[in-house]
C-alpha cells in the first residue's frame, strides 16, 4: 500500500519492538499507512519530513518521554492530533498529557477496536481541521479578491466622475477663456488653502474637485454678454451675476456630498465677507467655508488671466490688489482666516500658475 492509497498516515512511536510491530500491522490491515519509530528522536526527524496525519506514541520511553515528544510535535504542528499510550493507568500522567494537548489517552494492553476507533476519530478530526483551514483560506482569498475588485471599481467610478466633472467645467470655461487651465488652477489653489487651514481630508479632496465647477453656470449666459470686450452695463452685469444661481440650480438636489459642495460653491463664490457680494449678500460666517476659499482663489486667478475685457497681471500686482485693494477689490471682501492663509501661501499660488502656463505653451 502506498501513502496515496491509505486512509491516513500514522507515525507510530514505541520503544517496545513487539508493540510497535503489532500496532503497525493492525493499522496497516485497516487501510492506514504507518511509519514506525522505536526512538522518539527519529520520530522528530520523520515528523519534519511532513505528510503525517496523526502521531500515536507511548508515554514511557527512554531519551525523550512521550510528553516531551508531544510538546515537540505541537511546536512543529500545533494542530497535529497526538494519541498517547501508557501501560499505567496513572491519573497524574493522564492529566499532564491532556494538559499538554494530547488528543486522547489509551491504556495498554489496548483493545484493538477502541484503538482503531480512536485513530479513525483523530484522522477525521485532522481532516476537518484542514477543511476548515482551506475554507478560511478560500474565504479570505475571495474576500480579498472581491475587495480589490470593489476598490478598482470605486477607483474607476471616481476617475470617471472626475473626468465628467472636468469636462463639464471645461465646457463652461472654454466659452470665455482660451483654455480650461483656469479651472485646474482653481482646484489646486483651493486644495492648498484647505490643507493649510487643516480641513478634514474628505473636505480637501472634495473642494479640489468641486471648486473647478464654480463657474458652471456660465453655460447659461448669452455670448454677447459673456464675451463682450468692454465693460458690462447695469442690465448686462445683473444677467452675468445670474451664473451663480444658474450653476446652483444645475447642481443642487443631489444626495451626493461632492455635488452638494459643488452647488454651494457655484452659488457662493462671489459672496464677500463684508456683505457686498452676490447673489444673496451674505456676510461673514454665513458664507460657507468652501465658498470663502474658492472666492479668493478665483479672484487671484482672474487677475492673473487674460480676459476679453482685461490683460493678464503679474503675481506681484495681483497680490497687491488682493492684499491692499484697488477700489474694485478690497481686503475686507475676504474671510480673515482665508485671507491670512492666502498671504502665507501666495508664492505657491504663483508656482501653480506658472506650471500651468508652461503646460499650456507645450
Amino acid at each position: 500500500m502506498t501513502e496515496k492509497d491509505n486512509k491516513g498516515v500514522i507515525l507510530v512511536v514505541d520503544d517496545d519492538p513487539y508493540v510497535l510491530s503489532a500496532t503497525s500491522a493492525l493499522l496497516n490491515s485497516r487501510g492506514y499507512f504507518t511509519i514506525a519509530c522505536q526512538d522518539p528522536r527519529d520520530a522528530v526527524i520523520k515528523l519534519l519530513e511532513g505528510n503525517k496525519d496523526i502521531v500515536l506514541t507511548d508515554i514511557k520511553m527512554p531519551n525523550i518521554s512521550g510528553i516531551e515528544l508531544l510538546k515537540k510535535v505541537h511546536d512543529i504542528y500545533p494542530d497535529m492530533p497526538v494519541v498517547m499510550m501508557t501501560a499505567y493507568a496513572d491519573l497524574e500522567v493522564a492529566i499532564e498529557a491532556i494538559r499538554n494537548g494530547a488528543y486522547d489517552l489509551i491504556i495498554k494492553p489496548y483493545n484493538s477496536e477502541y484503538l482503531l476507533f480512536t485513530i479513525e476519530k483523530a484522522v477525521r478530526y485532522k481532516t476537518l481541521l484542514q477543511v476548515e483551514k482551506n475554507y478560511k483560506k478560500v474565504l479570505e482569498d475571495t474576500v480579498k479578491k472581491r475587495t480589490e475588485e470593489l476598490a478598482n471599481a470605486m477607483k474607476a467610478l471616481k476617475e470617471s466622475s472626475l473626468e465628467t466633472i472636468k469636462r463639464l467645467a471645461v465646457a463652461a470655461e472654454y466659452r470665455d477663456t482660451d483654455t480650461g487651465m483656469h479651472i485646474l488652477r482653481i482646484g489646486r489653489y483651493a486644495k492648498r488653502i484647505s490643507e493649510a487651514l487643516q480641513m478634514p481630508n474628505i473636505f480637501v479632496e472634495t473642494i479640489t474637485l468641486t471648486s473647478m465647477m464654480h463657474d458652471i453656470g456660465k453655460i447659461g449666459i448669452p455670448d454677447k454678454i459673456l464675451l463682450k470686450p468692454g465693460p458690462l452695463d447695469r442690465d448686462e452685469d445683473e444677467i452675468m451675476k445670474t451664473h451663480t444661481t444658474i450653476g446652483h440650480d444645475m447642481l443642487s438636489g443631489s444626495a451626493h456630498y461632492t455635488l452638494q459642495m459643488a452647488a454651494t460653491i457655484a452659488l457662493n463664490h462671489h459672496e464677500r465677507w463684508d456683505g457686498s457680494g452676490y447673489p444673496r449678500g451674505l456676510r461673514g460666517e454665513d458664507i460657507p467655508i468652501e465658498g470663502r476659499i474658492t472666492m479668493i482663489c478665483d479672484v487671484y486667478d482672474s487677475l492673473r488671466s487674460k480676459r476679453p475685457y482685461k490683460p493678464a497681471l503679474g503675481h506681484n500686482e495681483a497680490f497687491r490688489i488682493i492684499t491692499e485693494g484697488d477700489g474694485r477689490t478690497l481686503p475686507g471682501h475676504f474671510c480673515p482666516e482665508v485671507f491670512k492663509t492666502f498671504k502665507e501661501n501666495a508664492s505657491i499660488f504663483d508656482e501653480i500658475y506658472n506650471e500651468h502656463i508652461e503646460e499650456e505653451m507645450r
